[in-house]
């Protein structure tokens, strides 16, 4: 899920582990629960938020990286991930999990998708659906620069 502010700042989330990794708010569906209110319940657990995400209607798979593959059934490789935006007026104060983050960052739409990583590829293809939406709306998220 892409936070950002109008002005186009994202929030990215350091994990606990492995450490260095940041990402945006992410999250399981729980059985039986749709895409939409598992977006919403990771954003309030995450960050203490409590918006509703809007919905991009879009996603893509990954694969799961190994720290993680402990969490999904035996023979799961591969994520399949929604993808959804929350547009802030301004950056607010964050109160992450810290069981699962370390710490946040409010970071330029640029700087956030040049991050190492899944999380900057994550970034820039969110970005790319969402950006005309967001735009029409007031955020500014600036282009990301390949490299």
């Amino acid at each position: 899920m892409l936070v950002c502010t109008r002005a186009g700042d994202v929030l990215l989330l350091e994990r606990t582990r492995p450490r260095g990794f940041w990402q945006s708010v992410t999250g399981s569906l729980k059985w039986g629960e749709s895409p939409a209110d598992a977006a919403r319940r990771e954003l309030r657990e995450e960050t203490g938020l409590d918006v509703r995400p809007v919905d991009l209607r879009s996603g893509a798979s990954f694969a799961i990286v190994p720290p993680w593959r402990a969490r999904y059934a035996p023979h799961a490789r591969v994520n399949r991930e929604h993808w959804f935006v929350v547009e802030l007026p301004a950056r607010r104060t964050i109160h992450i999990n810290r069981h699962e983050h370390r710490q946040f960052r409010w970071l330029p739409f640029a700087q956030a998708a040049a991050r190492k990583g899944q999380q900057g590829t994550e970034t820039r293809q969110v970005g790319e659906q969402a950006g005309t939406r967001l735009r029409a709306r007031g955020c500014r998220p600036q282009a990301a620069t390949r490299g």
